[in-house]
């Protein structure tokens, strides 16, 4: 033994020492078992958890979509039906059919 003062500062001295040794080892291996079995049970729930969001995910993008091509072509219909309206030529005249709204 010395008589420096850093001299039990280190891992071999924290060691428990005698019967006392191996039961704590023990407790040690199963703590650590336990944490990375809670660890990875937490990683399948979160892997789970962001395979149910972007399922979800894209079956909103899906629906987005379905709306979007529903209102343009409602669109181009509504803008179809008061853009165009019938003419005939009847001698050197033109006579347009449709072009009064009837909602005036």
């Amino acid at each position: 033994m010395t008589n420096d003062r850093f001299a039990s500062i280190g891992i071999q001295s924290r060691r428990p020492q005698g019967l006392l040794a191996p039961l704590m080892w023990l407790g040690g291996v199963i703590a650590t078992v336990a944490a990375l079995t809670v660890g990875a049970v937490l990683a399948v729930f979160t892997a789970a958890a962001v395979a149910v969001i972007a399922l979800c995910a894209s079956v909103l993008v899906f629906f987005a979509g379905l709306a979007v091509r529903a209102r343009r072509r409602a669109f181009a219909r509504a803008r179809r039906s008061d853009d165009v309206i019938e003419a005939q030529k009847i001698g050197e005249t033109w006579v347009a059919y449709g072009w009064e709204r009837p909602n005036r």
